[in-house]
């Protein structure tokens, strides 16, 4: 694997007095702030946010798996995607736990069961994270599956807590924005996000954020990542785009406290058109409850925004296979679920 830096305008010098910021400074919030939104998430929290009716999900085997054809994807989550590229198994932020918080006994519970268990996942060839996040890194997963993979790929810090959780430092490359590694016939490109990082009271932004170009010798796909809507998606998509597939974030969004980390709906159309994708597949959504939105809201809207503007979309349920070389629109599964 190696690095190359295109070097864009937007920089990837970020990082001062020992921590990340983004190229689009926010807002600072003070600690009144923090405490009033923990309070409104915590006690003011409207009905319809976790689902009442089961979730469809489509049962995933090691059989199936075994034989899938390459350019084969499927949702398995959240923003975990299982992704057969030039012959071999890729995961993006895999989180199998049942809670995405520090401990298993309380925080947001999922929805569903995950279509495959870990311990039937075929040996993978890498894993590529986008942040380190609990919703996004989750340890116990990366542990389980961190022997039988060839590659993590991480944004810069990242990798350094892996480390420090016992994984293979060979098995880690860890990239600023708009470096490039190569892995057989495929390239990633680490590119920027809008976003914050951090696990613990006290590591606020110590470790870097991205969103990721993937490219095989058959198709481009764009994983966003966590990212509130910036002008880096334009220099994106000129720098890497078109994409085939676009894996942009639609969910856990909140326009009164925090707009700029996570993206409204409008926003993740937008950065689709802005990074020049072909097909979106709109991920971040229907698998934990994590802002005040109900759970369908996020499908439901870029669905409506997405006919507007003429903008192919694709909702597979959980599990449920695409062909990354011949995708097509999926049932809107959640239609008429409760």
């Amino acid at each position: 694997m190696s690095n190359a830096s295109p070097a864009p305008s937007l920089s990837s010098a970020l990082h001062v007095g020992g921590r990340y910021r983004n190229a689009q400074r926010a807002p600072r919030r003070g600690l009144l702030d923090t405490l009033r939104i923990f309070a409104k998430f915590t006690f003011q929290r409207p009905s319809g946010t976790v689902p009442q009716d089961a979730i469809p999900v489509r049962t995933l085997t090691r059989v199936e798996l075994d034989s899938a054809a390459d350019g084969s994807l499927y949702r398995l989550g959240h923003s975990t995607v299982l992704l057969k590229l030039d012959g071999g198994w890729w995961l993006t932020d895999p989180v199998f736990c049942q809670r995405t918080s520090p401990v298993q006994w309380l925080g947001p519970k999922r929805f569903h069961a995950p279509p495959i268990a870990l311990q039937d996942l075929p040996p993978l060839t890498g894993i590529l994270l986008s942040h380190d996040h609990y919703d996004h890194l989750d340890k116990a997963s990366l542990l389980a599956l961190a022997p039988t993979t060839q590659h993590i790929i991480t944004p810069t810090g990242v990798g350094e807590r892996l480390i420090r959780w016992g994984v293979p430092a060979a098995k880690i490359q860890q990239l600023a924005w708009w470096q490039e590694t190569h892995v057989g016939a495929l390239t990633f490109a680490c590119t920027p996000a809008q976003h914050f990082s951090g696990r613990g009271l006290g590591d606020g932004n110590r470790t870097l954020w991205a969103s990721w170009a993937i490219i095989s010798p058959k198709a481009r796909l764009f994983f966003s990542g966590d990212s509130g809507y910036f002008a880096g998606f334009a220099e994106i998509g000129a720098q890497y785009g078109p994409f085939d597939l676009t894996l942009m974030e639609t969910g856990a969004y909140n326009g009164d406290d925090w707009p700029e980390v996570h993206m409204l709906p409008e926003h993740s159309l937008q950065a689709h058109l802005d990074v020049r994708g072909q097909w979106l597949l709109p991920i971040h959504n229907g698998t934990f409850d994590l802002s005040m939105h109900g759970w369908r809201e996020p499908l439901e809207r870029i669905s409506t925004l997405a006919d507007a503007a003429q903008v192919k979309l694709t909702t597979p349920m959980m599990g449920e296979a695409l062909n990354l070389y011949q995708l097509n629109s999926s049932a809107r599964w959640w239609q008429g679920l409760r």
